[in-house]
């Protein structure tokens, strides 16, 4: 069974159903014959690569934070089979993809180097000299 919808994530950003593809399946774990007669473990896909609604810096960063969830073709596969509902587990997979969107939209900051301070330059350069010394002394004794 094949099921699409649209998403709306930020005040930017909207999916479109033609991004979206939801396919069901038989889900492990308890349930008893449940398990056996009801497809509710649900497989999202969302075509990241070809999407016109995610920027470019964006579509990076989402590419990083999926991780193993992004395919070679460029989209992000998200499988869900937390709950013995079908209808619970469509709205974990789309709330995942939702919350992986959003923490792509932030913009990370941008690292600014600090410079060392004094005290902590004397310290480095004293422990180098008091260590000088100690390899010196390890040399040959002088017989006089």
């Amino acid at each position: 069974m094949l099921f699409t919808l649209a998403m709306k994530i930020t005040d930017h950003i909207t999916l479109e159903d033609w991004e979206l593809t939801e396919q069901f399946a038989r889900s492990s774990g308890p349930g008893g014959q449940n398990v056996n007669k009801v497809s509710t473990a649900v497989e999202l896909r969302f075509e990241a690569e070809r999407s016109p609604s995610l920027p470019d810096p964006v579509k990076r960063r989402l590419r990083r934070i999926a991780g193993q969830k992004w395919t070679k073709d460029g989209a992000v596969v998200i499988f869900v089979q937390d709950t013995r509902s079908q209808a619970r587990n469509r709205d974990i997979a789309r709330e995942r993809l939702a919350d992986m969107i959003r923490k792509a939209t932030e913009v990370p900051k941008r690292r600014i180097g600090t410079k060392p301070t004094y005290g902590s330059v004397k310290r480095r350069l004293e422990g180098k000299k008091q260590r000088g010394v100690v390899k010196k002394l390890r040399g040959k004794v002088d017989p006089d």
